[in-house]
């Protein structure tokens, strides 16, 4: 399977998957309106039906900054891989946009360091905590970690 930009008819469903997970406290809830106004940031995987089965979007903060976000794989689908192809497509829009950092806030950091990225302290990732973290209701105590992906030059 492979990941594609989202289109308008995604929503409703990228919006029950992630907060499917967002019920069991397993990461972030996110607004229907917040999904429709952000949809160009995600990507999506669908299966043979059409319906979407996995999702995430890449968030540009900053000239030099992008933060992963939303990630969510369908119960059903997990360790098939899905996940790695959403976050590579990722970082591949985010190299293609000449965006040098990429982090992300999770609470399976383990996923993520397999795929490059290193912990960070949340105190190193300031446009993060003030332009979003602060509004959140878990703020500061979230348990998040924060980690973090650096392109080499010339390439990931």
């Amino acid at each position: 399977m492979n990941a594609e930009k989202a289109r308008i008819g995604d929503v409703q469903q990228m919006h029950k998957l992630i907060n499917s997970f967002a019920d069991k406290d397993e990461m972030l809830a996110r607004a229907l309106s917040e999904i429709y106004e952000n949809l160009r940031d995600f990507f999506v995987i669908r299966d043979s039906s059409d319906q979407v089965v996995a999702c995430v979007a890449l968030h540009i903060l900053w000239k030099d900054l992008a933060e992963i976000r939303s990630l969510a794989v369908n119960h059903d689908k997990q360790d098939q891989g899905l996940g790695s192809v959403l976050v590579r497509a990722c970082l591949n829009e985010a190299e293609a946009l000449g965006i040098p950092t990429v982090f992300c806030m999770t609470y399976k950091p383990s996923f993520f360091e397999r795929h490059g990225f290193r912990q960070v302290d949340k105190i190193e990732l300031p446009r993060k905590v003030w332009s979003e973290c602060y509004r959140c209701p878990k703020f500061p105590d979230c348990g998040e970690v924060g980690l973090i992906y650096h392109f080499r030059s010339g390439g990931a």
